[in-house]
């Protein structure tokens, strides 16, 4: 039976070795790339892929965010996020978008084919170092469900986090509004509740909060 997937990568290189790899395997189709978030959700929505392969940092939607929105609106795809990072923070995010599986770029040419082979299986894939630390059980270091306070006040919805995206990427409230399918002055009630809420006084304090919480590569 063949396999239909999705490629989300903003560096066509990328793009065209990942593609590689895969159609190697006889039966496994490409039926679409992507190279940005946004066009990666429009195109697995197309396309409905058995498995979609997301970079973490690309334009416009990073691959976090359209992972949460590509597992939502599409439930026989399962989602492989690639990256170049393996820190703690990011791993606890691709887990709560729903991805199935997170491998860094590395690893790739050795293990791309293993995980989609699994992820198309039901199964779960990660890379060694991140799964060991799947086990050692880091998400449930809250075991009470008890919320830090902290954490909510800069917990932002997804919306939010597209919109902190596309301001840190320097894009004005017209082209996020643009971007979004909005009004403007839509655009900019977001925008001011958004700094309200993380308490950022300009656009470079948005930046910088925007990279530490990895969504934008600095």
């Amino acid at each position: 039976m063949g396999v239909r997937l999705l490629v989300a990568d903003d560096h066509e290189i990328v793009r065209k070795g990942l593609r590689a790899l895969l159609e190697a395997e006889p039966g496994w189709e490409v039926a679409a790339e992507a190279v940005n978030g946004r066009d990666a959700i429009d195109k697995a929505k197309q396309v409905k892929p058995d498995v979609a392969i997301l970079d973490i940092s690309m334009p416009l939607l990073n691959g976090l965010e359209a992972a949460r929105q590509i597992v939502k609106s599409l439930e026989q795809t399962k989602v492989l996020v690639l990256t170049v990072h393996d820190s703690d923070p990011v791993i606890q995010q691709v887990l709560e978008a729903g991805a199935r599986g997170y491998m860094l770029k590395s690893d790739a040419g050795r293990d791309l084919v293993t995980a989609v082979d699994a992820l198309r299986r039901n199964k779960t894939f990660f890379t060694p170092k991140v799964a060991q630390r799947v086990l050692e059980g880091y998400l449930d270091k809250n075991p009470q469900g008890k919320a830090n306070p902290e954490e909510g006040r800069y917990r932002l919805t997804g919306r939010q986090k597209e919109i902190v995206q596309l301001l840190a990427e320097g894009k004005s409230s017209k082209e996020v509004a643009s971007a979004l399918g909005l009004s403007v002055k839509t655009a900019e009630t977001h925008r001011a509740n958004i700094m309200r809420r993380l308490d950022c006084h300009s656009v470079t304090a948005l930046v910088r909060y925007a990279i530490r919480n990895h969504i934008i590569e600095a």
